[in-house]
């Protein structure tokens, strides 16, 4: 099945301990794409402006990814800066000029709409509920957010949140919009605004996905899974949105939304997240193949077994 991605398209400058990258692709749809294709097709709509050079996206185009609901508009492109230190979690953002982007209204082409997987990335609420609005049922929903959406728009968020079914945030945010210093009461809050599913990221500390059990309201299912233990990491930028690729990416692959699925998804997910952040941009998650992915989901799947590996490599 096809996923649709809505979200930025955007030029990145990025200052890390280990060097830096300047003019180079980014936004949310962009890290969302590049980490979905290589699952399943992917449709995605966005805008830039006359300055974006639009040739570094054929390699995604290659890849499955649809571009036709890529809007040029007359004007300069999202550009972001930003600088991170040792504590690789946080950003220092330095500049932020949002050009066309700040009158993004997206149209959503009318062979989209009818998209079975959907992930609004992170912008503003009230353009995702519009983006809803033009959509003919869809089979999941997911989306995205951050403190500042919560902080200035934190009722039309309440609204999306009754229209979706699943959310991704970080962990800080996830506090901040619950008002819950605890992540398992923070998520059973969300959850009671109306998602079925809620993805916490911890970062280099793993994510969590808590599901509200079907048999049960009251009951919730948590899974965690925990971020790879990655030597050498160049540049943070996008692995959350590297993250909603993977997860969503092998859902629509598989039309399968099994609680045993979900947990796959998220682990998955956590692999996309870690291939990302080995280069600058979206670089090396052009240059991945099934093989690497299979490999490393692998390694994800040692790294929580509890069984001591037999000499033949089979368990114990």
């Amino acid at each position: 099945m096809t996923v649709l991605v809505v979200g930025s398209v955007a030029l990145d400058s990025v200052e890390t301990p280990f060097g830096a990258a300047d003019g180079v692709i980014g936004g949310s749809a962009t890290f969302f794409a590049s980490a979905a294709s290589p699952f399943t097709p992917v449709r995605l709509v966005g805008i830039v402006g006359e300055d974006y050079p639009v040739e570094k996206l054929e390699p995604l185009a290659a890849r499955g990814v649809d571009l036709s609901g890529l809007e040029r508009a007359p004007g300069a492109s999202f550009r972001w800066a930003g600088r991170y230190s040792h504590d690789l979690n946080t950003a220092e953002t330095l500049d932020t000029q949002l050009g066309v982007f700040a009158q993004f209204h997206p149209k959503i082409p009318e062979s989209f709409r009818r998209t079975p997987f959907v992930f609004l990335a992170n912008i503003d609420p009230r353009v995702q509920l519009d983006v809803l609005d033009q959509m003919e049922s869809p089979r999941l929903v997911a989306c995205d957010t951050m403190n500042f959406w919560i902080a200035s728009r934190r009722a039309e968020l309440l609204t999306l949140l009754g229209r979706v079914d699943l959310v991704t945030l970080n962990d800080g945010e996830a506090r901040q919009l619950s008002e819950r210093v605890n992540l398992v009461h923070a998520a059973r809050w969300i959850l009671d605004r109306g998602p079925r599913h809620v993805v916490i990221k911890k970062g280099e500390h793993g994510a969590f996905l808590f599901t509200r059990r079907a048999e049960s309201g009251a009951d919730v299912a948590i899974f965690f899974a925990p971020a790879y233990p990655l030597e050498e990491i160049f540049d943070p930028t996008g692995a959350g949105d590297s993250f909603a690729g993977g997860f969503m990416g092998h859902l629509a692959a598989t039309g399968d939304l099994s609680p045993a699925n979900l947990r796959r998804a998220v682990v998955i997910g956590s692999a996309m997240g870690s291939f990302a952040v080995e280069r600058f941009s979206n670089e090396r998650l052009l240059e991945i193949t099934p093989a690497d992915i299979a490999r490393r989901v692998a390694e994800f799947r040692s790294l929580v077994a509890l069984e001591d590996a037999a000499p033949d490599g089979s368990g114990s």
